[in-house]
């Protein structure tokens, strides 16, 4: 369920909220092909299915940083920031890849609040994702987004 936000104060107080989860989002062979033509990483493990299904995951599995770009994807579905001017992205912290994502998966985020830091040229926002993969035990990406929020 998507939540607004009109204010730096209604940001705050929503330290610790959890916001999430998403919908799911289905890791289809045509988005992972996409994302390897995108970057130039056509590793077998992503891109052939017939030589990965003999692979240690039976079959090809998304890119670690295929599931860190759907960070803003899953964040438009999370919260909404309707005050300011601009959001720039600024980065990430602490990524991690625990689990892989093979073809088919179903993907899901949530999101908490962690950090606001103001300054003269706006404030930078520390959002940490955990992105889940249907049915695994273990997170398939855990990342903190930092954006800065132009006023």
């Amino acid at each position: 369920m998507l939540r607004t936000f009109t204010s730096l104060a209604e940001v705050e107080a929503a330290f610790g909220d959890e916001l999430g989860p998403t919908e799911p989002l289905v890791i289809t062979q045509e988005r992972i092909d996409a994302f390897a033509d995108a970057t130039g990483d056509h590793q077998w493990i992503h891109t052939d299915p017939a030589r990965a299904a003999s692979g240690p995951y039976g079959s090809t599995i998304a890119h670690g940083y295929l599931t860190l770009s759907l960070l803003p994807h899953f964040g438009r579905q999370l919260f909404a920031l309707d005050f300011g001017t601009a959001r720039i992205n600024y980065g990430v912290n602490k990524v991690r890849f625990p689990a892989p994502v093979p073809v088919g998966s179903a993907l899901r985020a949530r999101a908490t609040f962690a950090d606001l830091r103001e300054s003269a040229n706006g404030a930078t926002l520390t959002t940490r994702y955990t992105v889940e993969r249907e049915g695994a035990e273990k997170p398939a990406c855990v990342a903190e987004m930092l954006v800065v929020l132009v006023p």
